[in-house]
């Protein structure tokens, strides 16, 4: 269970879109008017006021831990109908967000749905990065805790498992296939970036540098802290953070929609720092450089080609997905031999747990999984 941080207060709220705009490099006209904008719409800070004192506090009891290393656990989610024979899988979210975003809500937890449906889950919650997790690299999280939780819970479960990534999960879940094919029997991977080119790479590489204290704070905490990452994120939309806050303040608070809107709002607001050694790598190898489309990207020594994974793959690239646009996920599909490409009408977070998820993956997703052939 995890009821999420502390909710932002407005002002606060407005001076990190403030902050966001500026790095984005705005004219001094243009940031100008998206402050007066933002002091003159009171429908946001009534929005925002009514999301900190809505009392939805998220309860889902948590599923049994069956392996932890470090900050890394893994949740096991075990079907209602224990003799179900669907496929095993082994789901690996983002290193940025908390895990529990494929367990957000009643209703809206995909996985307690696929388990309803007759399939084992397990979830891989990287957990907050402590002393020894501030000192990886992407290949001490790929060819270390994933790998390692990999053959756990191929071991557990006594057969070959679907490898499910989503957003940054899934592309380390692709260097995990490359580099341990064995256990596995299929690959999902959600919203996964792979082509940076199709992201306004240079624009992201502007803001990062304009960070102030950028470097100063990277070697002081080893990480790249949260509040720093949020500002990232806000700049992806600065105008449309405003704006969810805005209809917001319109929704009767008992409605359902409500209730997920502050769900979704308390899960992003429970972000996770990024190891700096991470951080850096993923700016220079894949904004600066492109290196996994480019089929140059290396874990460990190993090169990180898609081509080489010879397995049956299913590839979601939601086509309103603002933070990994759908062509940077529909390059990885053209990659993977024989991949399935699913577009649903959705967003990076709406297609995973938004009020239209069964519809728009859930469905889709498990009617893949039936057809996989037996191991």
């Amino acid at each position: 269970m995890n009821p999420g941080p502390p909710r932002p207060e407005p002002q606060a709220l407005l001076a990190q879109l403030g902050r966001a705009a500026s790095a984005a490099g705005l004219s001094l006209e243009q940031l100008s008017d998206f402050h007066e904008a933002f002091r003159e719409h009171s429908d946001l800070v009534k929005g925002v006021a009514a999301y900190r004192r809505h009392p939805w506090v998220r309860q889902l009891p948590e599923p049994p831990v069956i392996w932890a290393e470090g900050e890394t656990r893994l949740l096991e989610f075990v079907p209602q109908d224990q003799a179900a024979s669907g496929p095993v899988i082994l789901f690996v979210p983002s290193l940025i967000n908390r895990a529990y975003v494929l367990d957000l809500a009643p209703g809206h937890s995909m996985l307690r749905w696929l388990a309803g449906e007759g399939f084992r889950c397990m979830l891989l919650d990287w957990g907050w990065p402590g002393f020894a997790e501030r000192q990886f690299t992407i290949t001490n999280y790929v060819a270390g805790r994933l790998e390692r939780a990999l053959a756990f819970a191929y071991a557990h479960a006594g057969e070959k498992l679907v490898l499910a990534g989503y957003c940054m999960g899934g592309t380390l879940s692709v260097a995990a296939a490359v580099r341990r094919p064995e256990p596995l029997r299929a690959i999902v991977l959600l919203a996964t970036p792979w082509d940076f080119d199709a992201v306004d790479a240079g624009r992201a590489l502007q803001v990062i540098n304009r960070l102030p204290l950028f470097d100063e704070v990277l070697a002081a905490t080893q990480t790249m802290p949260i509040d720093l990452l949020q500002i990232l994120f806000a700049l992806v939309d600065p105008y449309g953070v405003g704006a969810k806050y805005q209809a917001f303040a319109s929704l009767d608070p008992e409605s359902e929609r409500a209730r997920l809107f502050v769900a979704i709002e308390d899960w992003l607001n429970d972000g996770v720092p990024l190891a700096a050694a991470v951080f850096r790598e993923c700016v220079k190898r894949w904004y600066e450089e492109n290196l996994p489309a480019r089929r140059e990207w290396q874990v460990g020594g190993v090169v990180i080609d898609p081509a080489r994974i010879a397995l049956p793959a299913f590839v979601a690239a939601p086509g309103r997905d603002r933070l990994v646009p759908p062509a940077s996920a529909r390059a990885l599909a053209a990659q993977l031999p024989g991949a399935v490409l699913h577009e649903p009408l959705a967003g990076h977070i709406g297609m995973v747990a938004g009020a239209n998820a069964e519809q728009t993956l859930w469905v889709p997703l498990r009617d893949w999984l039936r057809a996989l052939p037996r191991a």
